[in-house]
């Protein structure tokens, strides 16, 4: 039995070898390169810059208003285009023709990329956007306790598929059920009940990707410093993932969500706290568990309620857990309409009263800000920091999430620097040598690769911030698998350069 107390602070096989695709010359686009490959019958799966399709299907999945038509969002390079795939030969053909017209290719999952890169890019390098949001397959297996995940699916639809065969078991993910598995798990992915049993990408068995040479590969065939890369190291340096096989975790029939809330007034304004946890037992379990462990709370049996796990999770997402069906969960469009910025950090002790005092200073001058502290520990504790290239086990204490939201472009620059300016104050409370982030919570703030600059040197900086001692066996992976670095972004793993 294990609980999770979250802090929130809150103001308010292969089809076709490469050979077989005619290679592009002078007047040869993209398109015709890809379409010489299919009949009339595949003429909507890419998408043109001219196409009254192009802008409805960009903006579709985009997360975030700062790259939604603004200003500041104009200044980077869009898709030339869009490819939807509903076949994996037509990502063979997207990578091959790409690579022959001199694009490069990203590939947008669920769309949250806190900073836009699955999708945009800061360079003026073309590039094609490859929508996998048709490779949504589940196969849950629950004899074998597996499932299959196609990388196009999001959480929430894991999450209902898994409950439809069984409600005693779960997956260690995410809690936002419109994020999209394939980033999520090849970021890391923690959740819920990521105390008990890890990562998602701890829990990935096998996967299926297409590499920059077009070819299909698993697990058996990519071989094992490939799949270990893939699994915490971004799956978007490496290739394109189509698939993930995990391993399903056993959960109780009935477990125990709470949620208690503290005000603090601070003179000039009030600070909310609410404390939420999920408990892996019943709720005799756990008050005494909390009066001997955290007494200071008060967690009283009020506080408390028995759910099934899938209406914990449906709880997390912020539905009510007994008003609304669970297909709710396979819903893939998300209740935020705004801007935001993020930015992460590590704890491996405390922060003091004083670096509290501060913070509460600060937090006080944006009332759209909150903090997530999430606690570490448990199994995060026991798996070797090697074990995948996300490195933040044994140590840290917990992982803060900051993060503030507007509502118009103009408030852009104010809140931007706020956040920035929160980061900077934090430095002496949090994590050293190096100042841990998540992945997942990209931040382009932290460095990023130039355009005619991918010294191992310049990606370094922020690498060791996310990977820490995992970075150098990351880019010799890279360095192995794309030396060409055809999969290259902002903060993509480099390559070595050649002696």
């Amino acid at each position: 039995m294990l609980f999770t107390t979250v802090l929130f602070l809150v103001i308010t096989t292969s089809l076709f070898s490469a050979a077989s695709i005619p290679t592009p010359n002078h007047g040869r686009s993209f398109q015709q390169c890809f379409y010489s490959c299919y009949s009339n019958n595949h003429t909507q799966v890419v998408i043109a810059r001219n196409s009254p399709l192009y802008s409805p299907l960009l903006n579709s999945s985009i997360r975030n208003n700062r790259f939604l038509n603004s200003s500041s969002f104009d200044l980077w390079s869009k898709p030339e285009f869009i490819v939807t795939p509903t076949r994996e030969s037509h990502i063979q053909a997207t990578i091959i023709c790409a690579k022959r017209s001199g694009f490069q290719v990203r590939t947008r999952s669920g769309g949250h990329d806190y900073e836009g890169l699955s999708y945009s890019s800061s360079t003026h390098q073309k590039f094609v956007l490859v929508v996998l949001s048709n490779f949504r397959s589940i196969e849950v297996d629950i004899e074998n306790e597996t499932a299959w995940v196609e990388t196009g699916a999001t959480l929430g639809q894991l999450y209902y598929r898994i409950a439809e065969k069984s409600r005693v078991y779960g997956f260690p993910a995410g809690s936002c059920p419109t994020v999209g598995v394939g980033g999520h798990f090849s970021g890391g992915g923690f959740g819920t009940i990521f105390r008990k049993y890890g990562l998602a990408a701890d829990r990935v068995m096998d996967a299926r990707m297409v590499d920059a040479n077009g070819e299909i590969m698993d697990r058996n065939s990519m071989g094992e410093d490939l799949f270990w890369a893939i699994r915490g190291g971004g799956g978007a340096s490496f290739g394109v993932i189509l698939a993930w096989k995990v391993e399903l975790v056993p959960v109780p029939e009935i477990v125990t969500i709470f949620s208690v809330s503290r005000i603090a007034e601070q003179g000039n304004g009030t600070i909310q706290f609410v404390f939420v946890g999920l408990f892996l037992g019943r709720v005799k379990e756990l008050l005494p568990l909390m009066e001997e462990r955290f007494p200071e709370l008060g967690l009283a049996a009020e506080s408390s309620q028995e759910v099934s796990w899938i209406q914990s999770v449906m709880y997390f997402a912020g539905f009510a857990v007994n008003n609304i069906s669970l297909k709710a969960l396979l819903n893939r469009t998300s209740t935020f309409d705004g801007f935001f910025k993020a930015k992460s950090d590590y704890a491996r002790e405390p922060i003091s009263g004083l670096g509290l005092e501060g913070l509460f200073k600060r937090v006080l001058e944006q009332e759209s800000s909150m903090l997530i502290l999430t606690p570490y520990g448990g199994r995060m504790g026991e798996i070797p920091d090697s074990e995948t290239p996300f490195p933040h086990r044994r140590g840290y204490i917990y992982k803060i999430q900051y993060i503030v939201t507007w509502d118009t472009e103009e408030e852009t620059s104010l809140h931007m620097r706020w956040i920035r300016e929160l980061y900077e104050y934090m430095a002496p409370y949090v994590s050293k040598a190096p100042r841990a982030a998540y992945y997942n919570y990209r931040d382009l703030d932290l460095g990023r690769n130039g355009k005619n600059d991918d010294s191992y040197e310049r990606a370094r900086i922020w690498g060791l911030k996310y990977f820490n001692g995992n970075f150098d066996r990351l880019v010799r992976v890279k360095t192995a698998v794309d030396p060409s670095n055809f999969f290259w972004n902002e903060q993509s793993i480099p390559v070595l350069a050649p002696h």
